[in-house]
Formats: C-alpha cells, structure tokens, sequence
C-alpha cells in the first residue's frame, strides 16, 4: 500500500501537479486578460462592499475569512522556511510568481462554485467542485469521487496534521502534554464546528483578521528595524532566483532548485485551483449579486496568504542572520529567525502563531468537508453528524501521534481531486470567460453587475434559474 501510495505521490505532486497548475494558472491568465493585475482593485471593491448577507448564505468577508483560514497554515510558518532551505532566497520570488497566476485560478474555480450553487438542507446555499462538475458537465461519477477525496484530505487527516502541529509547538514552548492539546483542541473545534458553517463564519471573521494582522504587524516591526538592509534582501531574492548568485558555481542547479521549491510551497500554501476554496465561496451571498464578484474575493484571498503572509516569514528570516541548514529548517529555523528579532518572546510568538494559524486551519477545512458530506448525503443529518465526531476524533488523534504513511495517503487524495478539479475548471473556461465578460462590461457601463439567468439561457444549464433570478 505504501508503494503504491508513493507511486501516485510521485505522479501527481513530480509531474501532473507541479505543472497542470501552473499551466491552469497561466492559461486563465491569458484567457481572462491578465484579470488579476488589470483589475486588482476590483477585488478590494467586492470585500468592502460585503456587508451583504440573508439566511441562506453568509457575507463575502466571511467567505474570505473562513478561506484564508484554511490557507494560512503552518505552510506559512515552517512551509516557507523549508523552501528557503532547500531552494535558497529565490524560492520566495517564484513563491510571489506562482501566486499571481493562482490568483486567476482561484478566480475561475471560486465563481464556478457560484454560478453552480444551490439550496442545501435548510435552504443554506451549498456548492463547489463537486455540484458544477455534475451539473455543469453531467459527470456525477466524477463529482462523488472528487467528494470523497476532498474529504478524506481536508476533512479527516490534514486536520489530525494541523493538530499534530499544535500539540508540537505547545508542548515545546509550554511543556504541555500532547494528549492534553489534543483533547482541548478537539472540544474547542467541537464547540465551533457543531454551530455548522454559519459559526464558523462568525468565528473566522474575528480570529483571522487578528491573527494575519498580528503577524503582518511583527514582520512589519523588522522591517523598519532592519531598514537599510531590505534592498539588499530583495536583490538577494531576485539574484537567487534568476541564479545570478550561483553564476560562479553554476547557475542552472540554482535556479532550478529555487524554481522547484517555490512553485511547490507556494502551490501548497495558496491552494488555487485544489478545489477548495469553491466550497466556501459557494456559500457567500456575492455582492453585487454576481457570481464574478466573489471570483474576485478568492482571489484576493491567494494574495493575502502569499504575497502577504508567506512573504512575511521569508522577510523575518533573511532579515535574522539565521542561517538555515540540514538541521535548522521549518518550524525550527523560524523561531530561530524570530528569537534573533525578538529575544526569548520570538519563540513564544511562533508557538501562539502555530496554533493560531493551525486551528483556524481546522476548521475552514472542516467547513470544505462539510458541503461534500452534505453533496454525497443528498440532504441526511446523519453523515454530517458522523463528520463532525470523526473531526474530533482525528484532532486527538493527530495530536499524540504521526503516522507519515495516512499523511502522504492525504497527499494523493489531494493530489486527485485537484487533478479532477483542474479538468474540470479548463473544461468550463469558456463560462468563466462569458460571465466576466458580462460583469466587466457592466462595470464599464457605470453599473452594479447583476447576473439573471434568464438574460443568459445558454451560458450555464443546471445553474439554479431560483438563485439567478
């Protein structure tokens, strides 16, 4: 079994993953005119206007919120710093690189998962992957395996991961039993994930704007202390990045390393094109009332986690003097980075972030899980009920205990359903082509956008004409 799991690993994340998404993410790019950079602002535009919301669905904001808590992980935190060491400085600039395309990706998958929305049990809107792969190409076979891949991924062991991460950066920091994280850890995540995605909204939208900010601001602090040396810093990144450094010792193993390693950390940590973030953005009441406008939140969401966040820990590290190495790498090279800023509190800090960042992880994961429970249970309380005790359960779990060979099974059950999901965005890019037409031209005609299905009988069978109306 560890064989065979390793041999789709090898496929997926050596050759189908690496390059289909890039790939995606530039072919978007082009198809939708360079979208993310002309039209930037119009991200920012969809967010502050997003107090919109009614019993169905929640806010924009909110939908940002619980989808920057499952991109902000510890990927942030040890993820980069991995990168760094393996890769070197210019890791960080193909990291940025492999954002700005994602950030089209993101865009295209987030307002599928709009268009293609329902009514779920209680009316709560409910979509994703798995409701636009078989309403949009009629492929239920397709959409039930994609579910259950997202579920075994997300849902159950990348959340015993993130767990595993606290009760490390616990015990290290404060001496605390790691069955004791685990068993807090779990009844907190039950407290929030029983109030269904409704609470979890409620939750992110306080907590993650706190915890981003909260380590922006520090990475900001070291920017004006170390002030003259950030122009060294950044054409450290760049020279790296292009080999320019390893031009005497040969630049080509240089460039490649640092290319290799940042298009892999920043694919993992921003997650576009994955087919995760959909679910949350399905459940979004968009405003203005279009499925382009919450594309355009997504993908401001790959831009915070990325250019933001992964870069402010690659900041705080270069700016340390630590150097990394064999034995100074993740976790371990970040605390060092901030114990050189900051003294003994650096440490104490990057344990507060890790838990942070990693359970806020838990349960914006467990809200993606939650729309394909419901998507495979066609309604039934009864498998959501189930999920939410094997959540915990996976919590403890993963706190005492790691076992690599579940975490790389993880692995391939990601590594299939983004390949699904990537298929399947490509397959319908010429929807995602003909709603932003539609919403751009409204823009330029000084309009609200507004999407009504009827105006569009062809463009999108099996959307909900109830929805756009």
């Amino acid at each position: 079994m560890t064989g065979i799991i390793d041999f789709l690993n090898t496929i997926f994340w050596g050759y189908v993953l690496i390059y289909g998404l890039l790939a995606v993410g530039i072919f978007f790019t082009i198809r939708l005119g360079f979208l993310q950079i002309r039209h930037f602002g119009e991200m920012f535009r969809c967010v502050l206007g997003s107090g919109a919301t009614d019993k169905d669905g929640i806010s924009p904001f909110q939908a940002l919120t619980v989808s920057l808590a499952s991109r902000v992980g510890t990927g942030n935190i040890a993820g980069v710093a991995v990168a760094i060491t393996l890769g070197g400085p210019g890791a960080v600039f193909w990291m940025w690189m492999v954002a700005l395309v994602g950030m089209a990706t993101a865009y295209a998958e987030s307002t599928l998962a709009q268009l293609y929305k329902e009514h779920g049990p209680n009316g709560m809107y409910r979509g994703g992957p798995a409701f636009y792969i078989k309403k949009a190409l009629g492929q239920g076979w397709l959409a039930v395996i994609f579910a259950v891949a997202l579920i075994i991924a997300f849902g159950l062991i990348f959340n015993a991961v993130q767990a595993n991460s606290i009760a490390e950066a616990v015990q290290g920091a404060f001496g605390i039993d790691k069955s004791v994280v685990g068993i807090a850890v779990a009844a907190l995540t039950g407290i929030i994930i029983f109030g269904g995605i409704p609470q979890i909204a409620r939750v992110a939208e306080y907590v993650v704007p706190f915890m981003a900010g909260a380590y922006l601001l520090a990475a900001a602090w070291v920017l004006v202390a170390n002030v003259a040396l950030v122009p060294g810093v950044i054409g450290q990144i760049i020279g790296s990045a292009f080999g320019l450094q390893e031009a005497a010792g040969g630049a080509a193993g240089g460039i490649a390393a640092a290319m290799l390693n940042g298009v892999k950390r920043g694919l993992f940590s921003n997650e576009a094109g994955m087919g995760s973030a959909p679910n949350i953005a399905a459940v979004a009441v968009p405003e203005p009332h279009h499925p382009s406008s919450q594309g355009f939140v997504q993908a401001l969401g790959v831009f915070i986690d990325t250019i933001l966040v992964c870069t402010a820990t690659a900041i705080m590290i270069l700016l340390s003097g630590a150097l990394p190495s064999a034995e100074l790498t993740g976790v371990a090279l970040t605390q060092a980075a901030l114990g050189e800023h900051f003294g003994s509190f650096g440490h104490y800090f990057v344990a507060v972030a890790i838990f942070f960042f990693a359970f806020t992880s838990i349960i914006g994961n467990y809200a993606y899980a939650e729309n394909a429970i419901v998507f495979l249970g066609h309604g039934s309380p009864v498998p959501v009920l189930a999920l939410r005790v094997a959540v915990m359960a996976m919590v403890i779990w993963g706190a005492i205990q790691t076992v690599q060979t579940v975490f790389d099974f993880a692995d391939a059950s990601m590594g299939l359903m983004a390949t699904i999901n990537l298929i399947a965005i490509v397959a319908l890019s010429g929807t995602i082509a003909y709603v932003t037409r539609d919403y751009l031209r409204q823009r330029a005609e000084g309009l609200t956008p507004t999407f009504r299905l009827a105006d569009h009988p062809a463009v999108a069978p099996g959307a909900s004409a109830s929805i756009w109306k």
